[in-house]
């Protein structure tokens, strides 16, 4: 039998806690890089997982650390940093890490893994990856995957390898050939995270207020109109085809919420991470999700209204601002 490959989660949070520890649950040796208070509350209370389904698992042992000193000896480095870390990040492992491991990309955005090729060359094997669920920190090491989901990874020998040591579980490794259309359809689907963060609710209360979808709605028909002028075709992620977001989101409550709400799985824990981020003080991900539609539209000289709009707020919202109603967040973004 191979030798399972060990694993490096750096920037482990609560996304990283969660893969790393579904695969530590799976087999596979697996260390996690990241915080000290992270660190202290996992050696104090092991890490549990848990899903929208039910299930859980507990890790009494587990390897957190807040060095990389582990990285030279591993085969799989996993980046869940923040998007605005990656490159600070990539110049760290490229120092410590042995030629030719594999480095996947589990982050927000569509540039993380060219920003690695920049950093690091052909140094380490550059997978993009994608994350299409959210997973939050309950605290006393526990963490929890609110919404269905699969995860991806470009189709390569190593990430199949992976994939068939990883089986099945929570954490299950999908492989794609289309990782930047994967990109781009994850991307439309998380115009919905800074509604989310602006409203101050939980995803089921926010997407249960037909004004909060109206937003959200209006800025994947923007997304969808500057991806077609870019001549970039996104992905299904989902159960929902992109063409088709913009009418699932808007459409009435009675249809909404009786019929697609339920059929997505939400958890009512669950919240998206630009709201965790506001509800910590962090500094958010908004460049990388509505601001990298911002950025392509300048770039094909043409407009963003709506994203550049719920940009501005939340950047107000990182300074003290306080949530939003529905019906006003709507008269703001779409003045009417």
């Amino acid at each position: 039998m191979a030798e399972l490959p060990k694993v490096a989660i750096v920037g482990a949070g609560s996304v990283g806690c969660f893969i790393g520890g579904c695969w530590q649950a799976a087999g596979l040796p697996v260390s996690f890089i990241g915080r000290e208070k992270l660190a202290e509350d996992i050696r104090a209370n092991g890490l549990t997982l848990s899903d929208y389904t039910g299930w859980q698992t507990h890790l009494p042992d587990v390897d957190y650390r807040t060095d990389m000193a582990v990285i030279g000896e591993c085969d799989i480095i996993v980046l869940t940093v923040k998007s605005a870390d990656t490159a600070a990040t990539a110049r760290e492992i490229g120092a410590r890490s042995r030629k030719g491991a594999t480095i996947i990309s589990f982050q927000n955005g569509v540039g993380n893994a060219d920003m690695l090729r920049q950093e690091l060359g052909d140094w380490l094997e550059i997978v993009p990856g994608m994350i299409p669920y959210n997973v939050a920190y309950l605290g006393g090491g526990r963490f929890h995957k609110g919404v269905a989901g699969k995860l991806f990874a470009e189709d390569r020998p190593e990430t199949r390898r992976l994939a068939q040591a990883i089986g099945d579980g929570p954490a299950a490794l999908s492989l794609s050939r289309d990782m930047l259309g994967l990109a781009w359809g994850k991307l439309l689907i998380n115009l919905n995270n800074a509604v989310n963060a602006l409203s101050g609710r939980t995803l089921l209360e926010e997407l249960s207020e037909h004004d909060y979808r109206r937003v959200v709605a209006a800025s994947q028909r923007e997304g969808l109109r500057i991806l077609r002028r870019a001549r970039i075709k996104p992905k299904k992620v989902g159960a929902v085809a992109p063409s088709l977001l913009p009418l699932v989101i808007g459409s009435p409550d009675w249809l909404f919420n009786k019929l697609f709400l339920k059929a997505w799985k939400i958890d009512e824990r669950a919240r998206s991470s630009m709201a965790d981020d506001l509800a910590s003080g962090r500094k958010t991900e908004i460049d990388y999700i509505n601001g990298e539609l911002v950025r392509l539209a300048d770039r094909l000289g043409t407009e963003a209204p709506v994203n550049k709009a719920i940009v501005g707020l939340i950047r107000w919202a990182e300074a003290g601002a306080k949530p939003w109603e529905p019906t006003a967040l709507r008269r703001e973004v779409l003045k009417r």
